[in-house]
Order: structure tokens, then C-alpha cells, then sequence
């Protein structure tokens, strides 16, 4: 099963599972469609959005727990 870490490219992270992309909205994070995030990991862009990459990390993780 695919964990999810702040290191991650937001890109790698949407192949992961296309279902994390509410969980990623409903925290802030607007720029989905942004040609910078497909190169920006999730940490940056969270310290972007002023927006705590580990409680999102634990976000992902649950979702992802959850659904496999």
C-alpha cells in the first residue's frame, strides 16, 4: 500500500490515488492544475499555503488507510 510523505512531488502523489484530491482542496490547496505544482513536493507547497504538511500528511494517510 502507497504511504504518502511530505517529500513527495504533488504530481506522484495524485498518481497515488486521484481521491486525496478533496482532502488536498478542503485544506487550502487550490493549485492542483498548476504547472508549478507538478514539480513542487507537497511540503513546499503547504509552507506556500501556510498550511501544516504533517497534519495533511496524516490526512492523506487515513484516506489512503481507509480506502484499501
Amino acid at each position: 500500500m502507497a504511504k504518502i510523505d511530505k517529500s513527495m512531488i504533488i504530481a506522484d502523489i495524485l498518481r497515488v490515488d486521484q481521491g486525496v484530491v478533496p482532502i488536498l482542496l478542503q485544506s487550502g490547496m487550490h493549485c492542483l492544475g498548476c504547472p508549478s505544482s507538478q514539480m513542487e513536493s507537497l511540503e513546499d507547497a503547504c509552507m506556500v499555503h501556510g498550511i501544516d504538511p504533517d497534519e495533511l500528511v496524516e490526512d492523506l494517510n487515513n484516506y489512503l488507510d481507509a480506502t484499501n
